[in-house]
């Protein structure tokens, strides 16, 4: 027996275009990324994305008899999302595409965050590779090509592969120089025995890690099954159960004499493996803007179509505040994502790596507020945003870890740092007005006043990227409140001069 009618609940954000993002498409803009948009903003999609996470993998150790496999067996929603990634190049590192990958990696994070961490693994072993021609020679064209070929089997073998990162040990964390995996040179390679505390996506075809060889610490190629087909002594001890990432498998390994091959010289491990770091932390910034996009999309929605005290949410101006400061740090963080995928500046990268991927956690808590009780519940999608947005700050190096990067950055690279001051300065006289107080800092940094300095490099960044790239809007909503100090301490504390409507326009998605 009916007792009520439902009113007042909002319809699903399904149907939409998630490539269309003004802030995005001031950047790249092309038929492939709208095509992308559109699987991205579908229902099925969506569920495909719910499923991934619901359903996540499970470690199968031995088969029935008893025959060490080592294999993770993933829901086909998994599978499907690892197709469409791979089909459109989000895994592959090709000269001179980069800002259309990141582009389409932004886009398509934001129907499932999980499986990026493969796509984005694949397309940073590509550079550490190139440091070794005959390894890059024979695997770059497999880590490139756009073909989703699941399945352990001899890597020449297989259409295409993907590759994984197995760096940290129980003792070390970011603190590499301390693994005590050893590797022994053999005829043809060498053999490493060890553990490893986190291996990322431990289905992959293949492994970058390092160990300590005898000209010290080293990186090395570890394929999961040899060339002859044989298994590699690669064992799965267990896959970690995470806070969030769930669609996606990391596990502890144990290596027994696992045959590698060696990736750069001896001893020149970290300076090898530097180059798959810079890479993937430029997918971290990547990670964070398309959550804090995803978020803010949903909050918008919700605000848009769910009434309250006889109006809609979003012609409320306190929420009127917060959904326009919410899309202030989503283009900022969206634009520095993007000209960082074009430039490429080593000390650009720590810098907004730092900053935006800790803005994460925050802009998705606020975007979950937005929803009310019905944020917190799993069915509207925010809880999985929620836990997956602390991911990107402590991948590839936590706050400290990135933000003491920028100060070393500083002193054995000072021409960085002309590099950054040519990037800010003469844009807006309130971001010289920035510059001059942050004074001799950057040329003489405290460690204990490092997250200060960085978070300031950050703002000052940002603000002058959106003054030329973005919306005046919003360019000036940023300025005004990030450097400018008219603001609060959260979110929906923009000054009265922002230009409400211009903000909250480009932020509400169409639909249909």
């Amino acid at each position: 027996m009916a007792t009520h009618e439902v009113t007042n609940q909002v319809p699903p954000l399904s149907g939409h275009d998630v490539a269309a993002d003004p802030a995005l498409l001031s950047w790249v803009d092309n038929p492939e990324l709208h095509e992308l948009g559109r699987l991205a903003g579908s229902e099925e999609w969506q569920e495909r994305g719910r499923l991934a996470n619901t359903y996540p993998p499970v470690l199968r150790t031995h088969d029935r008899y008893g025959n060490r496999i080592d294999e993770v067996e993933f829901h086909p929603a998994w599978h499907d999302l690892m197709n469409v990634a791979v089909s459109h190049g989000l895994h592959a590192y090709v000269d001179g595409e980069h800002l259309d990958r990141a582009a389409k990696f932004y886009v398509w994070s934001q129907v499932e965050a999980g499986h990026g961490c493969p796509i984005s693994m694949t397309y940073a072993a590509v550079p550490a590779l190139r440091t070794t021609p005959e390894l890059a020679e024979i695997y770059e064209p497999l880590l490139t090509i756009r073909d989703y070929d699941f399945g352990l089997r001899a890597p020449l073998t297989k259409r295409g592969l993907i590759a994984g990162m197995s760096m940290t040990e129980k003792q070390g964390g970011s603190d590499v120089r301390t693994n005590t995996t050893v590797a022994k040179p053999v005829d043809d390679g060498y053999v490493l025995t060890g553990h490893k505390w986190f291996t990322s996506a431990p289905m992959s075809d293949m492994f970058l890690t390092l160990a300590q060889a005898p000209g010290g610490l080293t990186c090395f190629l570890v394929p999961r099954v040899l060339p002859d087909g044989t298994r590699n002594r690669f064992f799965l001890q267990r896959l970690k159960d995470k806070l969030g990432n769930r669609s996606n498998a990391s596990a502890e390994v144990e290596y027994d004499e696992a045959f590698a091959w060696r990736v750069g010289d001896e001893g020149r491990g970290v300076r090898t493996i530097i180059e798959m770091v810079n890479t993937t932390r430029l997918d971290c910034v990547l990670g964070s803007a398309a959550g804090m996009r995803a978020g803010l999309r949903q909050a918008a929605h919700h605000a848009a179509h769910r009434k309250a005290f006889g109006r809609y949410l979003i012609d409320q101006p306190a929420m009127r505040n917060v959904l326009a400061d919410l899309a202030v740090e989503s283009e900022a963080a969206t634009t520095a994502a993007m000209w960082l995928a074009e430039n490429r500046p080593r000390l650009g990268l720590a810098v907004t790596k730092y900053w935006v991927c800790k803005r994460g956690p925050v802009h998705a808590a606020e975007a979950l507020e937005c929803l009310g009780g019905n944020g917190y519940i799993e069915d509207s999608g925010m809880p999985r945003l929620f836990r997956e947005s602390p991911l990107m700050s402590i991948w590839e190096g936590s706050g400290n870890v990135a933000a003491l990067d920028v100060l070393r950055a500083m002193k054995k690279e000072p021409e960085s740092v002309q590099e950054f001051l040519a990037a800010v300065t003469g844009v807006d006289p309130r971001i010289d007005d920035a510059l001059n107080d942050l004074g001799t800092a950057l040329s003489d940094v405290d460690e204990s006043q490092a997250r200060r300095v960085v978070e300031r490099m950050a703002l000052i960044l940002q603000g002058a990227l959106l003054v030329r790239h973005g919306h005046p809007a919003v360019a000036d909503a940023f300025v005004a409140s990030r450097l400018g100090g008219d603001w609060g301490h959260a979110f929906g504390t923009l000054p009265r001069s922002t230009d409400f409507a211009a903000i909250i326009d480009r932020a509400v998605p169409k639909v249909g």
